[in-house]
Formats: C-alpha cells, structure tokens, sequence
C-alpha cells in the first residue's frame, strides 16, 4: 500500500548492492511512495552487485562513487542537483565493511591499515557526506539524512570486530553533524539502529545465522527485517518526522530494551 509520503521528494541512495540489502529495498519503497533518487555506491560495489537492475527499476540514474573520496562526493552532490532538477530532500548512508573482519583478523590483533580502511568506509564517509551536502548548500529545507548502524555501539559483541568501534563513531558524527544542518539548515540527521539483517554484508560475520535466532528469540516483536526498516526509514524522510533530529533509532523489535526472554530461559532450561 502506498501513502505517496515522498510525493515530489528527491534524494541520493548510497549503498544498494542486490536485492538483500536494506538500501535496496528503500529504494523500491521510496519509488512505490512517489520519491525520486540517484543511486550510488563504490565502482568496485557495483562490478559485484546488480544495481542497474534496480535503476531500471525505479527509473533513476547511477552515479558512481567512493564515499572516501571528497572530489568524487562533491560530483555526486553536483550531478545530483543536475539529475533531480534542484536540492535534494532525503539522503541514505547504507555503506558498512570491515577489512579486517574479510581478512579473519581477530578484534584483539585487527591490521590497523585494515582497520583505518575500514573506519574510513564505514563511519568517516557520513561525515565526508554530510560535509559536501553542507558546502553545496544541497539539502533543501526540513530534509532528512539516514545512516544505517547496529547496537554493536552500545554493547558487546565479539565477533563484530571493529565494526562496533565504526558504528559508535558513526552515531557520533550524526549527532554532532545534526546539530550544525538542524541549527543552520533545518536538516535532519538521524541513525537507525537496525536488527540483525541477512544482507550480504552482514552474513560475512562470524557466528550470523546463531545470532540472527538468539536476536529473533530476545525480542518481543522479532527481529526487524531489511522492509521493515525500509519502511521506516521512509517516514523518517517524510514530512512526518519533521522534529525528530540526531536520534539514534532502536528498529530492533524490541530487542536492545529486554534483558532476558522466556525463550531464552527455556532454551538454557532443557
């Protein structure tokens, strides 16, 4: 069912690789809700995934980009504005990896190139978003920014490495980043703090499918999956959220609230 909640609303999407990924499945639910995007992600992220299928899709343009690199954001923002025939109203971080997690390196033995990589890719590059949107003056009023992040920042998770440390710095920057676009622009910045979702990237941690059943356990309403948080993500970028600014959103099901489950107890009773 659509609402048309993104009548006329247009925006930028980072990170949709094939049809697992939340990035993804926004982009289908932002189209189905009347807005308009240019996708984009790292020309290496789009040798290995499908997303012309998705631009022919939703009818939208891809311009490639490495979101570590301020030149290439900077003509993002620039073709952007061209595509879309003026400032843009919504923009999605979905962009996450860890070198050192590909590479098998334990938490306590990370590479810290790997780890510098990493942190760059995932956590640095909403800052260096953010920064070419500020400069270029591209976000139109009451615009909404999303990254997408995981608990990992506020809790221990061994095998999520060093993408925890990414992630807390991540939240950080849309906080601190939120505050100057809400003060001066009157742009939104927000975090969602997704359930753990088999995407692509996220099968790549040690022990997924385990944790994935234990999370879907602990929580009262299960896990959130990567459409529902497409559809969250949504009314974040509409005009009904026009005071919800540099939050960092639980989409959990509950999960990041609840100490123990029955479930739980019942599993460790047998």
């Amino acid at each position: 069912m659509s609402f048309n909640l993104l009548k006329g609303k247009k925006g930028i999407i980072f990170g949709a690789l094939d049809a697992n990924s939340i990035a993804w499945k926004t982009a289908e639910t932002i189209h189905a809700e009347g807005g308009t995007f240019v996708l984009t992600n790292a020309p290496i992220a789009m040798r290995m995934g499908q997303i012309d299928e998705l631009a022919k899709k939703t009818g939208s343009e891809i311009v490639p980009a490495d979101a570590t690199s301020e030149e290439d954001l900077d003509n993002l923002v620039s073709k952007s504005m061209e595509i879309l025939g003026g400032k843009i109203d919504f923009v999605l971080h979905a962009i996450g990896m860890s070198v050192n997690v590909r590479k098998g390196r334990a938490y306590v033995d990370e590479k810290y190139d790997f780890t510098t990589k990493g942190w760059d890719v995932s956590a640095l590059s909403f800052h260096k978003v953010m920064q070419s949107l500020y400069k270029a003056d591209a976000m139109n009023e009451w615009g909404s920014i999303v990254a997408l992040t995981y608990m990992a920042a506020q809790r221990t998770f061994p095998d999520y490495n060093d993408m925890a440390d990414n992630k807390a710095y991540l939240e950080s920057v849309a906080r601190s980043f939120g505050y100057f676009f809400g003060k001066e622009k009157k742009v939104r910045v927000n975090t969602i703090s997704q359930s753990p979702t088999p995407t692509t990237a996220g099968q790549g941690v040690k022990g997924f499918d385990n944790f994935i059943s234990y999370a879907d356990k602990m929580s009262p309403l299960g896990n959130a999956t990567a459409q529902d948080c497409a559809d969250y993500t949504v009314t974040l970028f509409s005009d009904l959220t026009r005071k919800v600014t540099m939050q960092n959103l639980f989409h959990d099901g509950g999960f990041s609230n609840t100490g123990v489950s029955q479930e739980v107890i019942d599993r460790f009773s047998e």
